[in-house]
């Protein structure tokens, strides 16, 4: 197993941007399973201006291809982010505990590990996010359905906070022997309430 231990500087300014964004009902995008240059010139604008993120410039393709479905966005804070029509994405820089090229005799390193680090990256989710509306972990009875239906799925904790129009999801990866974990670590994501078209 190789691991990754980053400081949490970069997760404390993508949570604070992504609680800068009080209505995500302005973000999300039609439920459609539309793709290509147009669909994504409207993610581009609707989500500027309701987030006043960076878009990737246009230019930086040849192209916007007929099956693209989201596009890049630099925060305030310097995060790099990929907005889709249902959910938003932090992708780079990201900090914090991750493991890769695990084997079946890492399983149980790899969910101490997470244990172990899963308090800090909670405590600044709650720093800028406040209490979140469900917490648990995979040693709970029914906690795979416990938020929801299969929210819990493949996760070894789960946090989440509701706001207009999306839940901000917080959790890790649940490590495994059979299939086996290519990586495991503690992520975010913001789930949105697509529009109806």
């Amino acid at each position: 197993m190789k691991t990754l231990d980053r400081p949490l500087d970069d997760d404390d300014r993508a949570m604070a941007d992504l609680a800068a964004v009080s209505d995500w009902t302005k973000v999300a995008g039609p439920d459609t399973d539309e793709t290509g240059r147009a669909m994504v010139l409207a993610l581009i604008d609707r989500v500027t201006a309701a987030t006043g993120w960076e878009p990737w410039p246009v230019e930086r393709t040849a192209a916007i291809d007929d099956v693209l479905d989201g596009w890049g966005f630099r925060s305030p804070g310097g995060i790099e982010i990929a907005v889709y029509n249902d959910q938003v994405l932090p992708v780079a820089p990201q900090g914090g505990w991750a493991a890769y090229d695990l084997s079946a005799e890492d399983i149980r390193a790899a969910e101490e590990a997470l244990d172990r680090n899963w308090p800090a990256k909670l405590q600044i989710a709650r720093k800028h996010w406040g209490e979140p509306a469900y917490v648990g972990t995979d040693s709970e009875p029914g906690f795979e359905d416990a938020w929801s239906t299969g929210a819990g799925l493949d996760k070894r904790h789960l946090a989440v906070w509701v706001r207009p129009g999306a839940q901000l999801h917080l959790y890790s990866n649940r490590p495994t022997k059979d299939p086996l974990s290519e990586s495991v670590g503690i992520n975010y994501t913001i789930y949105l309430d697509e529009e109806r078209a």
